[in-house]
């Protein structure tokens, strides 16, 4: 699942798998409000999880994403 979220993940933010680390900063690639929609329907589809857009518009890092899935699964 993890990979998939990656792979997607890139595919959003228009870069290599290769750049996406937990500490990689969003603000570094196109993370606007399509980025942010698009990510919530990735998360949907991979983790069966629905974040808050207002929460995941705010993470600055994908390790802020991946923590924000984390508390929405309760994991």
């Amino acid at each position: 699942m993890l990979n998939e979220f990656i792979e997607g993940l890139a595919e959003i933010l228009e870069t290599e798998i290769e750049n996406i680390q937990p500490d990689t900063l969003l603000g570094n690639f196109a993370w606007d409000s399509l980025a942010v929609v698009s990510t919530m329907a990735l998360v949907d589809d991979v983790y069966s999880v629905m974040l808050d857009g207002q929460a995941l518009a705010k993470c600055q890092t994908v390790g802020d994403i991946q923590n924000l899935i984390a508390v929405a699964s309760g994991n």
